[in-house]
């Protein structure tokens, strides 16, 4: 069996590495930024598992595909499967209806509210979608990292040279080769507030900027994300950040006080319709446009890839050869 040389060490690459590695492929992994790491997109995701959520505005294989990520990602990483509460507020609550109608697998809440998360006292109704889970994207890169080498893949701080059996999966980076592909802003905040305890993802329903609370534990919450299509990758605005702190604190007052750990901002790649693409060109296989799916479609395109690379076959994300 060949050597697969993987390129990019972010999500994709190491979602690939990993699938080829467990079919009992060799791999290398090329990336000149190093381990897993801020220089990688997916260090600033959400990390949400969250298909029937993602329905909402995303196509049908979103929902189908995204499915198959939670068990795949609990074989690998620390998963908790706590499901995704939606919610809105009272002048909002037309927005929540309309949520409903564009997707499935909730049970609405009403008086049983508290049962799930009583931290959220200004909160009456919402949709609960139980299936849901979510993960540390960072944690799940590093053991991705640490398995593979466990594996004995072998990682390279370098460009990759000329080789064979090249797989890319350097994200934006590589619009050398794939032209439609766009970057997509998002801002995210991490805050500590020991005040709040929630359990599981909050999902806000605002006018403006619809915002995802994340717990990492230890009352460290990841609050995301703005979608903006700008490739500006300067800091943070003022106005989102305000706008993000805004709608934490409509949820809590509590929220009011937190500590802001850190900011981030990266541009998620993404093609016109915002699903993955694998193609074929030049003899390499290219895997990316991930978009605001990272972890939830990562594992499905890893497959792809994988099954494309050892056997030839087609999968749902494959874009026709153009060699």
């Amino acid at each position: 069996m060949p050597v697969f040389s993987v390129i990019g060490a972010g999500v994709a690459g190491l979602s690939v590495a990993s699938e080829l590695a467990a079919r009992g492929a060799d791999v290398q992994v090329f990336d000149p930024a190093g381990p897993p790491g801020p220089h990688h997109c997916s260090w600033w995701a959400g990390g949400m598992l969250a298909p029937w959520c993602e329905y909402e505005n995303a196509e049908e294989p979103v929902l189908r595909l995204g499915q198959q990520a939670i068990v795949w990602w609990q074989q690998r990483t620390t998963v908790q499967q706590r499901g995704t509460l939606v919610v809105a507020g009272r002048r909002d609550l037309p927005d929540l209806r309309r949520f409903a109608r564009r997707t499935e697998g909730f049970r609405e809440v009403g008086a049983d509210f508290a049962e799930l998360e009583p931290d959220l006292p200004g909160v009456a109704q919402g949709l609960f979608f139980e299936g849901e889970a979510h993960l540390d994207p960072r944690r799940a890169l590093s053991d991705l990292y640490t398995s593979l080498k466990g594996q004995k893949v072998r990682f390279v701080q370098d460009k990759a040279p000329a080789l064979d059996n090249v797989i890319d999966c350097r994200g934006l980076a590589a619009r050398d080769a794939l032209p439609d592909l766009r970057g997509v802003r998002g801002e995210m905040l991490v805050i500590r507030c020991p005040e709040v305890t929630l359990t599981r993802p909050v999902r806000l329903l605002h006018p403006r900027i619809p915002l995802y609370i994340v717990p990492r534990g230890g009352g460290v919450y990841m609050l995301g994300a703005t979608m903006i299509e700008s490739e500006d990758r300067r800091r943070i605005t003022a106005r989102s950040m305000l706008e993000l702190l805004s709608a934490a604190y409509a949820l809590n007052p509590a929220f009011g006080e937190a500590e802001v750990l850190e900011t981030g901002v990266d541009l998620r790649p993404a093609f016109p319709d915002n699903l993955p693409r694998i193609r074929r060109l030049g003899g390499r296989i290219y895997a990316n446009g991930l978009y605001r799916h990272g972890y939830l479609l990562a594992p499905e395109l890893a497959r792809g890839v994988a099954d494309l690379a050892l056997h030839n076959t087609h999968s749902e994300f494959f874009d026709e050869d153009r060699d």
